[in-house]
C-alpha cells in the first residue's frame, strides 16, 4: 500500500509547524513543503526586532536546524513558485509547468505588505532580505520616515530612534493602533514616541512616497534618507480563489481549519477560521496564529477533529517597553486600568457587557494565565475590583457562565 502524500503551500512558521506536527503524530508519509523564498522556514518577529536591532542573528530566527528537515524525511523545495492547485486532479502545479500530487494539502500562504501607489522605491518589512535594507539604514542614514503606525511602523520607529536617526511616522488616524486598542490605550504608545523623540503625525494622509521623502495631501513635503511603508498587509489568497475556494478576508476554513473542500486545509496569516469562543471567522496576522493553529490542521488532515480555540495573542518591546495582548473585541464598552499607566506598568482590560473581551499587560509579567482564564470564563467582574492590583485577577468576578468549549 502507498502511503499517502500531504503537500504544504507555504514555508513560513506554520508550514514548518505543521510539517513538525504530522510527524509527531505519527505521519510516515511523504511530506512535500514548498517555499518561494530561498530562506528554510524562519519566524517573522525577530525581523522588526531582535534582528533588525542586532540584539540576535539570522540563525535565531529559523524554526528548525538545517538538518531537521532532511532528518525528519521533509521534502523542503525552497525557491519553488506554486502557480496553481487542480483539484480535480489532486495536484499542484509548480512554476516550472510540473506537478506534485496530494492526498491532503495546506495553504500557509501568508500575507504580504500593503503598498502605496508609486512608492515602489520605499521599504518595507517582511522578508529577511528587507531586514537586511533597513539595518543597513539604520547604520548608514540620519532620517527616516515611517508611513504607518501600527506595529510593525512603531517596532522600526523605536529601533531607529535608538540608533540614533531623527524620526518621523505617518498615520492617517488620530492615534497609533486606534482599531486595535481604542483612543485609552492607544495613548499611551503615542505618548511612548513622542516622549523619545519621534515626530509623530497624526491624523494625516501620504499622497506621494518614495526614497528621499514623502508628500502629504496638504502639500507637506517631509524629506528623508529612507522611507518604511507599513500599513498592514493583505492574505495571499490568489491560490485559493483561482482554486474556487471560499475566500473572504483570506481563506475561509472552519474551526477544524478545514477549507470549503475537505481536502485542503489551511492556517496562518490566509486563514479567517471560525472562532467557537468569539461565534464568528477571525483572521489574525500574529505570530500565535501561525505558531500553534498548525497542530490543529494536521490533526483534521490526518482525520481528528480537533478544534483551535486559542485566544489571539501578540507582543511587542518598543523602547523600554513590552507588552502582551490577549483577546479580541469588535467593540467594548470601557477600558479599565490596573497599575500606574504614566509609568507603564500596568494591565488595561477591555469590557463588553460588563465581561472581559480582551486584556493587555505593559511591563507586567507572568499574568497572561489569569487574563486568559478571565477572558474564557465569561464572568461578569466588579469593576472596582478589577482595577484594585490588590485583588488577585482570580477574584474579580460577580458571578461565572459556560461558554462554548
Amino acid at each position: 500500500m502507498v502511503s499517502p502524500t500531504f503537500v504544504i503551500i507555504g514555508a513560513g512558521l506554520a508550514g514548518a509547524k505543521a510539517a513538525e506536527a504530522l510527524r509527531e503524530k505519527g505521519f510516515d508519509g511523504r511530506i512535500v513543503l514548498l517555499g518561494d523564498e530561498h530562506d528554510r522556514p524562519y519566524e517573522r518577529p525577530p525581523l522588526s526586532k531582535d534582528v533588525l536591532t542586532g540584539k540576535a542573528g539570522r540563525e535565531s530566527a529559523f524554526v528548525h536546524p538545517k538538518s531537521w528537515y532532511a532528518d525528519h524525511d521533509i521534502d523542503l523545495r525552497l525557491g519553488t513558485l506554486v502557480t496553481a492547485v487542480d483539484r480535480a486532479a489532486h495536484e499542484v502545479v509548480l512554476g516550472d509547468g510540473s506537478r506534485v500530487g496530494y492526498a491532503k494539502l495546506l495553504l500557509a500562504t501568508g500575507a504580504e505588505p500593503r503598498t502605496l501607489p508609486g512608492a515602489e522605491d520605499t521599504l518595507r518589512l517582511r522578508r529577511f532580505g528587507d531586514t537586511e535594507r533597513l539595518r543597513h539604514v539604520l547604520a548608514t542614514r540620519s532620517r527616516l520616515a515611517v508611513v504607518g503606525a501600527g506595529w510593525i511602523g512603531l517596532e522600526v520607529a523605536a529601533a531607529a530612534r535608538q540608533a540614533g536617526l531623527d524620526v518621523t511616522v505617518l498615520e492617517a488616524l488620530e492615534l497609533p493602533l486606534l482599531p486595535v486598542l481604542g483612543r485609552e490605550a492607544a495613548r499611551v504608545f503615542a505618548d511612548l514616541h513622542t516622549a523619545h523623540g519621534v515626530d509623530l503625525r497624526l491624523g494625516v494622509r501620504v499622497t506621494e512616497a518614495g526614497p528621499d521623502g514623502v508628500r502629504l495631501a496638504d502639500g507637506t513635503r517631509i524629506d528623508a534618507d529612507a522611507v518604511l511603508v507599513g500599513i498592514g498587509a493583505v492574505p495571499n489568497t490568489t491560490l485559493a480563489e483561482a482554486a474556487g475556494l471560499v475566500v473572504d478576508n483570506g481563506i475561509q476554513v472552519d474551526a477544524h481549519l478545514r477549507s470549503s473542500d475537505p481536502d485542503i486545509f489551511a492556517a496562518g496569516d490566509a486563514a479567517n477560521a471560525h472562532h467557537p469562543l468569539l461565534g464568528r471567522h477571525l483572521r489574525v496576522e500574529h505570530w500565535a496564529n501561525a505558531l500553534n493553529q498548525p497542530t490543529v490542521a494536521a490533526a483534521g488532515m490526518l482525520g481528528a477533529d480537533e478544534v483551535y480555540d486559542e485566544l489571539p495573542y501578540f507582543f511587542t518591546d518598543q523602547y523600554d517597553l513590552g507588552m502582551e495582548y490577549l483577546g479580541h473585541h469588535d467593540g467594548y464598552d470601557r477600558v479599565v486600568f490596573r497599575g500606574d499607566v504614566p509609568a507603564r506598568e500596568f494591565i488595561a482590560f477591555w469590557l463588553k457587557g460588563g465581561k472581559v473581551v480582551a486584556g493587555m499587560n505593559v511591563n507586567v509579567w507572568d499574568v497572561t494565565d489569569p487574563i486568559k482564564d478571565l477572558i474564557r470564563s465569561g464572568a461578569t467582574v466588579d469593576v472596582d475590583r478589577l482595577g484594585d492590583p490588590s485583588v488577585p485577577l482570580t477574584e474579580v468576578g460577580v458571578d461565572r457562565v459556560d461558554t462554548p468549549a
